[in-house]
């Protein structure tokens, strides 16, 4: 057998013309859409950069105008003190809303809602500080009308205590000039003669008597008819002089039982009515007592007149 004819691997000239042409075309081909591409992309890269600048301002303002409004915001609160605890629940929303609108901002944000958002808080905030206006007129004027009626309260106060004064004073001078008076007192140790007269004394181992005399006045305003006239001697050791001890003779004065010395029932006219009550010693031959001896007159529970006498 015939051995078969190698193979040849050159190609031919004209095949080998026709496959540079092809790759260089191709190689064309891909620089011209490279060109293409660069062509479109660098205008479009700036105008990408230019669109994140303008973001990041627009970011930067809508942060300053949400942190100016909360200070604004927070200086209301402390420029009203107190009367801004009132509002909690509206604070409170606006607090809510500022805490959305910087969570907006520090993730995903879009201007046009940030800026809504803005303006909405912005509406919020401003009826908040209408409301505080409002409450501080509202307290102010409470204050001021609360002071006048302070003031015309002391003020009829005043005029009411000087009626009560006043009153009070002319039921004294009412209760006053209807109790008894009694004028012109005089009081004086008596021993008596062989014969039964009177003598003055002011001996303390000779007086057997005292003899008290006055005047009851005349006073329209008491009520006529029967009266009790008491009669009290202290003697200079301020100890009553009286009958006996215990509680028969005693009288109310001033809420209390006091003793008297002489009691004397009387018809009481409304004129003036001329009187003398006596007290005997008790012993003859006991002396009195040296000293100033006090002498008071009392009738319908009120002391009418006051004197004295010495014994020696």
């Amino acid at each position: 057998m015939n051995p078969e004819p190698a193979k040849s691997n050159v190609q031919p000239v004209g095949d080998k013309k026709k496959n540079n042409r092809s790759l260089i075309i191709i190689v064309l081909l891909l620089l011209l859409a490279l060109i293409a591409l660069l062509i479109w992309f660098i205008p479009m890269k700036s105008k990408y950069v230019a669109l994140i600048e303008e973001k990041e301002v627009q970011q930067e303002e809508l942060q300053e105008e949400l942190n100016a409004l909360m200070n604004r915001h927070d200086s209301v609160k402390v420029m009203y003190g107190t009367l801004a605890d009132s509002l909690k629940s509206k604070d409170s929303i606006i607090q809510a809303n500022a805490k959305e609108i910087q969570n907006l901002l520090n993730y995903k944000w879009e201007y046009h809602k940030v800026n809504k958002k803005l303006e909405l808080l912005r509406k919020i905030s401003q009826g908040y500080v209408h409301q505080l206006d409002s409450l501080f007129t509202v307290n102010r004027e409470l204050k001021e009308e609360n002071e006048r009626i302070m003031e015309q309260y002391i003020t009829e106060q005043k005029k009411t205590s000087k009626l009560t004064e006043e009153k009070k004073e002319l039921s004294e001078k009412m209760t006053d000039a209807a109790v008894l008076k009694a004028y012109n007192l005089t009081a004086e140790g008596i021993r008596l003669t062989g014969s039964g007269r009177e003598r003055t004394t002011d001996k303390a181992n000779k007086i057997e008597k005292v003899k008290v005399c006055f005047t009851l006045g005349e006073n329209k305003l008491v009520a006529p008819g029967p009266k009790s006239i008491y009669m009290r001697i202290a003697r200079p050791d301020n100890v009553i002089v009286s009958q006996r001890m215990g509680d028969t003779y005693t009288f109310e004065y001033q809420g209390q039982l006091i003793e008297y010395t002489i009691k004397k029932e009387i018809e009481y006219t409304q004129e003036p009515l001329n009187l003398c009550l006596y007290w005997t010693k008790k012993s003859e031959k006991d002396p009195a007592m040296v000293g100033k001896y006090n002498v008071a007159i009392f009738a319908d529970g009120f002391e009418i007149g006051q004197t004295f006498f010495e014994l020696q």
